[in-house]
């Protein structure tokens, strides 16, 4: 049979070559792409970080983006999330790709609207911080501040802006709050029913597998997921011993990673950064 290869220079057939594997590596990319339009959001929301670079391993070498939702909660070191200690952890994801966002500076629960003719404020119940544990109220401006703090100290540990957008403490919103979070710049995100991963659920009630195989059998493109950096009521942590195998589960049925940066219902409100 003629060979073509035989009619051609040695530094032809090299560049054939060349070409070739560039041909392959780009049906590869194609491959990839195609294999990533069933997108899911994972988010973790700050706790007492126990867990945390187990995480950030885990994220590392399965290559997978996310969001963190951070507040200044305590520790289990005695300090607190966004201290000096865990700043250079804090940056490390920044260089990794990773989105950051605001989920109040002190965790401030919202309890109530408080409405008096056209002022308004809310009741709040912070879990960290100075006023741990009181409840009182906030107005709109005293809020925001709230929001924005977080997303300052966010700012100044990793040298990224962090998305315009806030986690309210427990997903506790109302109406009249997401309104007045808008109105300071804040789009607020919650989580796919399917994406309440469980671990802030009792282990002995709620074990690691059990967790595991309800959120790789309900899981759906386009949801949000929610996790957390560390939970102080769980016995058995969630992490890593359910982050790694859903990760790999979920890319094994089709399901690829992005950030809230990339979501279709904030993509254009974290371009007016």
């Amino acid at each position: 049979m003629w060979n073509m290869s035989s009619r051609l220079s040695p530094s032809l057939v090299a560049l054939t070559a060349v070409i070739a594997a560039g041909a392959a590596s780009l049906s590869l990319s194609a491959q990839a792409g195609t294999a990533c339009d069933r997108p899911v959001y994972l988010t973790f929301d700050t706790g007492h970080m126990g867990v945390a670079p187990l995480i950030a391993e885990v994220l590392k070498r399965e290559k997978v983006n996310v969001t963190f939702f951070a507040a200044n909660e305590p520790t289990k070191s005695g300090g607190s999330s966004m201290d000096a200690e865990w700043a250079p952890w804090w940056k490390a994801r920044a260089a990794e790709g990773h989105e950051f966002a605001s989920h109040t500076f002190d965790h401030v629960y919202w309890r109530g609207d408080i409405a008096k003719g056209h002022d308004l404020s809310f009741k709040v119940k912070p879990s960290a911080g100075p006023r741990a544990g009181q409840s009182f109220t906030m107005t709109t401006a005293q809020y925001c501040e709230e929001i924005r703090r977080s997303e300052d100290r966010l700012r100044e540990m990793t040298g990224k802006p962090p998305l315009p957008l806030f986690r309210a403490p427990g997903g506790k919103t109302s109406e009249k709050l997401l309104a007045a979070a808008r109105s300071c710049g804040y789009a607020h995100v919650g989580w796919a029913p399917a994406g309440f991963l469980g671990d802030e659920l009792p282990s002995d009630r709620y074990p690691n597998q059990r967790l595991l195989d309800q959120a790789l059998k309900n899981i759906r493109s386009g949801d949000i997921l929610l996790a957390h950096l560390g939970i102080w009521s769980r016995q058995d942590p969630w992490a890593p011993a359910v982050l790694d195998p859903l990760i790999k589960g979920l890319k094994e049925r089709g399901f690829c990673f992005r950030t809230l940066r990339e979501h279709p219902d904030y993509a254009a409100w974290t371009r007016r950064q």
